[in-house]
């Protein structure tokens, strides 16, 4: 099974916006080192506790500190912006690092309803138009628009010698439907998502006009040494999402002991229970038996990995963890 990263940039109470991306980069890096598939960076917009609004920057850092990791966006909320823009974006990250550079495409605003109006204004009609966005934008990575098109003559320069590769993400049937229908490869927020993903998978597969089918499946997984403290680095990141449902939380993830001082009403426990049970929380033998698990059922060979916690180092220690339990550097 191949292992890869997504990382949200999460900003810890107490710590500084500053602090959370250069923790994302030092992750990336032990990433690299620890034998990771790919590292995506997601993209959310004045969203108080996530840290990145534009992943290519940080991407581009992150390819100069690193040597074989695969680096991409997860995702570009494509809705947000021209096509041309995003193939320039990445033409240059794919320039700088050959072979390494994912597009991870997505239809979510990323924000709040005003964040949408100030990006791009009527940001329910760019929705509807995904997928000539997704055309189009395929148009400008591989320079095969038809010798009729405005655009056959313009490139997005720099033109790089292996153009990145753009995958679709989402949480539905339609999205698994458009991939599809596009021949794009496939990533299925099961972390996101309360349907049945493994069905939402087949019908991609089933539906692919052409090519072999290549889908990621991404998991929220939280390991550390033993089971109970998994559960109690856990908490913090549990205590954060209820918070969010509130409205709360604008101070980012709490830390265990602000947890813990938490009392938690019998609706707020029963989220909690509702979310584990998506989560994989443990220590390694039990992470990686739930991971071949999850892998057999959605019958991919990659799972990407979202660990959230208030800890940095203790985010670190849980992909180290796992790497060690797969054996990743002496694949």
């Amino acid at each position: 099974m191949k292992l890869s990263i997504l990382d949200q940039a999460p900003v810890s109470s107490g710590y500084s916006a500053k602090d959370a991306l250069e923790a994302t980069i030092e992750l990336a890096i032990f990433a690299d080192k620890l034998g990771y598939t790919r590292y995506w960076v997601a993209e959310h917009h004045d969203l108080n506790g996530l840290a990145s609004p534009a992943p290519d920057i940080l991407l581009g850092i992150i390819g100069s500190q690193t040597e074989s990791i695969r680096i991409g966006s997860g995702a570009v909320l494509l809705p947000n912006y021209k096509p041309f823009n995003i193939a320039e974006r990445y033409h240059v990250l794919a320039t700088l690092y050959p072979d390494r550079v994912d597009i991870g495409l997505g239809r979510a605003p990323g924000g709040s309803a005003e964040v949408s109006i100030a990006l791009v204004g009527n940001f329910l009609e760019q929705v509807k138009k995904m997928p000539e966005l997704l055309d189009e934008l395929q148009h400008f990575l591989h320079r095969d628009f038809p010798p009729e098109h405005l655009f056959s003559n313009v490139s997005a320069a720099p033109v790089p010698v292996i153009a990145p590769v753009p995958w679709l993400l989402g949480t539905s049937k339609k999205s698994a439907i458009l991939a599809a229908e596009k021949g794009m490869p496939y990533v299925f927020g099961h972390f996101m998502s309360d349907q049945d993903g493994p069905s939402i998978v087949k019908t991609y597969c089933d539906n692919l006009k052409q090519g072999e089918p290549k889908v990621i499946v991404t998991v929220s997984v939280i390991c550390a040494e033993t089971t109970e403290e998994a559960e109690e680095i856990a908490l913090s990141n549990l205590h954060w999402r209820v918070q969010q449902n509130k409205g709360e939380g604008k101070d980012g993830v709490p830390s265990i002991k602000e947890a813990h001082h938490y009392i938690f009403n019998d609706d707020e426990a029963a989220i909690i229970e509702k979310m584990k049970k998506k989560q994989i929380i443990g220590n390694p033998t039990e992470v990686k038996a739930k991971l071949e698990e999850l892998q057999a059922a959605y019958q991919t060979d990659e799972m990407m990995i979202v660990t959230i916690t208030h800890d940095y180092e203790a985010r670190r220690k849980s992909y180290q963890l796992i790497a060690e339990a797969f054996d990743l550097e002496n694949r």
